[in-house]
Parts: C-alpha cells; sequence; structure tokens
C-alpha cells in the first residue's frame, strides 16, 4: 500500500505556462485527497495520470482565486463523466454559495450526490475521522479566512510472529489482543511479553498542510512531529516585510516552525513569481531547517522513502 503526495500546483498567483498555482493529491494508502484546487488542476490531473473518480474529499484551504479556481471545472467535467459516487468538499461557509450560483447559472444538475462540509474558520476540528486515518483542520493567518489540513494515518496492529504464537500454542480468540499489543499469560502463569509475539509494523505517516499565512506560532503544537510539513514560503527573508504586509511567510518564517514543531521534513512552495531559481530559496530554509524539499510541480513524496 502507499502513502504518497504528489504536487500538482505549487506557484503563487498567477498561472503561467510552466507553473500551475496550488494543487496537491494525498494518496494515502490508496484512497486519495484532492487538497486545494486552483486553475488547471483537471489538466494536472490528466497529466500525472490520476484518476477523477478516485478522488471522494476535496479540501479547500481559503477563498483566494489561486486556490480553487479549478474547482468547478472539475466538478463539472466529473458531471460530464457519468460520476455516480458521492464526492465531499470541505471548505468555508462562502464557498458552497459560489459553486451553487455557478450550477444554477448553468442549469446544471449534478448527477452525484455532492456534500458540502462547512469549516469553521475560528476553531480547530476533526472534519473526517475512520479506521484508517484522522483529518483535522486548524486556523491559520493570512487576512481572509483560511486554514490548514492534518492527514494522520492510524497506526496498524503489531504484526504477529508465526511461529511464536504455534511455539507458545497461543489461541485463536487472544491474537487480536496481542495485536493491539497485550502480552500473554500461560495457564501456568508465565508471561510472555508482546514484543516476543509480534513486531512494529509500518509507522504511521502524518502530513500537515499549511496554505497561505504569516508567521503563526500558534499551529506549532497542532502540527508537532509531523512525517511532512508544508508550508508556504512565499518570499525569500530579503522581503521580509512584504511578506508581513501580505499575510504570507518566508523561507526563514518555515524554516523556523519546523524546526519549532520538530517535523521529519519540510516542503515549501507557493513561490513568488519574482522567483528563476528555486534552488536560492531552498538554500535558505536548508540553513536553518536541514531537511528541507521544494515543492516542485509533478513531484511524488513516497512517505516511507523519508
Amino acid at each position: 500500500m502507499s502513502y504518497e503526495l504528489t504536487i500538482l500546483g505549487s506557484s503563487s498567483a498567477i498561472p503561467s505556462l510552466e507553473k500551475n498555482p496550488t494543487a496537491q493529491l494525498l494518496n494515502a494508502n490508496e484512497r486519495f485527497f484532492l487538497i486545494d484546487c486552483a486553475e488547471g488542476t483537471q489538466i494536472q490531473l490528466r497529466k500525472y495520470k490520476f484518476k477523477f473518480h478516485k478522488i471522494n474529499r476535496i479540501f479547500i484551504s481559503h477563498l483566494h482565486g489561486d486556490h480553487y479556481f479549478g474547482l468547478i471545472g472539475l466538478l463539472s467535467s466529473m458531471h460530464l463523466l457519468g460520476r455516480e459516487k458521492e464526492l465531499h468538499i470541505y471548505a468555508h461557509a462562502k464557498l458552497k454559495q459560489i459553486i451553487d450560483v455557478q450550477l444554477e447559472a448553468s442549469n446544471t444538475e449534478l448527477c452525484y450526490p455532492l456534500f458540502f462540509h462547512v469549516i469553521n474558520p475560528e476553531t480547530d476540528e476533526v472534519l473526517f475521522e475512520d479506521k484508517k486515518i484522522k483529518i483535522s483542520t486548524f486556523p491559520l493567518n493570512h487576512g481572509i479566512d483560511c486554514n490548514g489540513f492534518l492527514f494522520e494515518e492510524k497506526k496498524s496492529p503489531r504484526k504477529i510472529i508465526s511461529e511464536k504464537i504455534q511455539e507458545y500454542n497461543i489461541p485463536i480468540e487472544n491474537l487480536k489482543s496481542i495485536k493491539n499489543g497485550e502480552h500473554f499469560i500461560t495457564e501456568d502463569g508465565d508471561v510472555i511479553l508482546n514484543n516476543e509475539l509480534t513486531i512494529e509494523n509500518n509507522k504511521a505517516s502524518s502530513y500537515a498542510y499549511c496554505s497561505d499565512t504569516k508567521y503563526c506560532e500558534s499551529i506549532i503544537e497542532k502540527i508537532k512531529g509531523v512525517s511532512l510539513l508544508y508550508h508556504e514560503a512565499t518570499f525569500m527573508n530579503d522581503r521580509k516585510n512584504r511578506a508581513e504586509e501580505t499575510n504570507h511567510s518566508t523561507t526563514i518564517d518555515a524554516a523556523t516552525i519546523a524546526k519549532l514543531a520538530q517535523v521529519k521534513h519540510l516542503l515549501i512552495g507557493h513561490f513568488s513569481q519574482r522567483y528563476r531559481d528555486e534552488s536560492l530559496l531552498l538554500e535558505e530554509s536548508k540553513r536553518v531547517f536541514k531537511n528541507t524539499l521544494i515543492a516542485k510541480q509533478g513531484r511524488t513524496i513516497n512517505f516511507s522513502d523519508m
């Protein structure tokens, strides 16, 4: 099973021939979550060979156009392709009004169930949870309602060592509790430690997505220790004043947050169009946080490789 993040677009504001604005696709063990949906996102999905019908949940961080202008086009294409599966959108309340107006204006009644979940821009909350994953949201600081997202894979039960189960003649009805970490007590009262009977399964992956925001230490405890943190870095540090004016972050801001939150890896993107050489932003960030990566369009990050 795979746990991968693909960068569909990573530039700021205005699309160009070479770069698309923000959109990412998280493959969490063959469950596909679209995070932001800028103009051109459906073209990028086709380019990197992702099937639209596999996306069941879409998360929109805020209502600046470079993060959602591609959404109505994607919804329309799903309709024209005859989608039948339900689709869930998580975003701020005004986006539902925008979608409703666009559908009404085109006299379109979608052929699939569309569920809209309103995000509260002022509080942390769990948006979705099942046996395999928990998805939460938290406020950012961007001048308009803007939220980050946290995707936490649930830890798998420990793997049974079949030879040990046979050696101690352990009954089948005890296996579930042993997988969950309990020790086994024999009929004679001897305790067989769990780590003799099992081995740890794959470590659970976690991904925090911090869309447009100025430097914001309030998010540190919420993203602490994640496997990968995406944090915008629109400007280099020599334009710190400009970042403050526009409610954005610098490379040093992003790296400092990553360091304070003790994350494993940092992914930076949303660079201003003024930067032709993205390696300069990477180098500056690495001075503060060594494990920094660039959110390069088309890049796929496999969490098992980190």
